[in-house]
């Protein structure tokens, strides 16, 4: 199957033409503002099925809305006709599209070509109204105020706030994608005259900047963004993508002394608190209980004896553990433990516990093994 897509250099043309490469399509037509036109008509006289993404945004004269929304949208069409190509056609218009501005109107009379054009030549044309779209390789101050925040936030910019209270329709890029998919096996969804993207998220102006601010005060609370929340689970993926790349790596407390370090990596107040314990040849750490709180141990590299005693008893219950086989230790609560560096070399531990520490609560009671 032969794919042209207009605009193949766009937020949302990267995003389409690497997914399509992912699902095996091979024959792609990318065409691109920078494309020789002559490419244009080569291209609309074999394919089976256009994307046409390309559109003016923010252009530097209001003319240029006329020029790129509808002259080459016109062009496009008048291409396929002159070829007497059917290949189904999907645009991407705006919600703007109801709006009486320039851009508004630039993108309406995108539409009524697709649809004077479905009434002429019977071809299938799917036209979706866009909200506002965000993922990776969005641009900042170009394609939408989620790009602009990440960016300026992840860097330590200020922001622009104009009314906190401000509704936003976002989707997400993926999202988006999957739904052309849809249209491409032509099953698309619909809404009345147009097509529609089945997953959106509303969020307040203010709201989405706490949000993105909190991913970055996530690196010195050590806290994870609540993933069971979706929006927000795609929220923190685009801003990841945003990071300087001078700034993937940050360092964690190191908590050293004789006997080795230990370090916290992850805190959540739901699931929990992930640490990485290193203790030196010889050394014993841990000699205490919880009623409550309970643990994973992994080691990860070296030799490890974890031991246990129930308070009431004498019996002491042994396990040796190692990073040649990786094997999960629950610490039950009732049980004073300690875990011993029985090898050669640093004996390295992930330690997962319930509830993060609360040095006002530690449910932590020193006894020896």
């Amino acid at each position: 199957m032969k794919i042209l897509v207009t605009g193949s250099q766009g937020f949302v043309g990267k995003n389409l033409v690497a997914e399509l490469k992912n699902k095996g399509y091979n024959d792609i037509y990318e065409f691109s503002r920078e494309s020789d036109r002559s490419l244009l008509e080569k291209y609309t006289q074999d394919c089976d099925f256009v994307f046409h993404l390309a559109g003016i945004n923010r252009p530097k004269d209001e003319s240029e809305f006329i020029e790129g929304n509808v002259g080459f949208t016109a062009e496009l069409l008048e291409l396929l006709k002159k070829s007497n190509n059917k290949a189904p056609v999907l645009i991407t218009s705006s919600i703007q599209a109801e709006k009486d501005n320039p851009y508004g109107r630039s993108k309406k009379a995108g539409e009524d070509l697709l649809f004077d054009y479905y009434k002429e030549t019977n071809v299938k044309v799917f036209i979706y109204r866009l909200p506002n779209i965000f993922g990776k390789w969005s641009k900042p101050n170009y394609n939408t105020v989620v790009a602009t925040y990440c960016h300026n936030i992840a860097r330590d910019m200020d922001i622009q706030i104009n009314n906190p209270d401000a509704e936003l329709t976002l989707c997400y890029i993926d999202d988006l994608i999957e739904e052309f998919f849809r249209a491409l096996e032509e099953t698309p969804t619909i809404s009345g005259d147009y097509c529609a993207i089945p997953v959106i998220h509303n969020i307040k102006l203010g709201h989405l900047a706490n949000v993105i601010r909190s991913f970055k005060e996530s690196r010195g609370n050590l806290s994870i963004p609540n993933m069971e929340d979706s929006l927000t689970k795609k929220l923190y993926s685009t801003y990841l993508s945003f990071l300087p790349e001078n700034k993937f790596l940050y360092d964690l407390k190191m908590n050293c002394d004789h006997r080795g370090s230990f370090t916290e990596f992850i805190r959540t107040p739901e699931r929990g608190q992930v640490s990485v314990n290193v203790s030196k040849p010889g050394i014993t750490k841990g000699n205490h209980w919880h009623h409550t709180k309970n643990e994973k141990f992994l080691v990860v590299c070296g030799e490890g004896l974890i031991r246990f005693r129930k308070l009431d008893s004498d019996e002491i219950i042994e396990y040796r553990v190692s990073g040649e086989k990786l094997q999960v230790v629950d610490i039950p609560t009732g049980y004073t433990h300690s875990i011993v560096n029985v090898g050669n070399c640093d004996l390295v531990t992930v330690m997962w516990v319930n509830e993060c520490f609360d040095p006002e609560k530690p449910d932590t009671f020193f006894l020896e093994v």
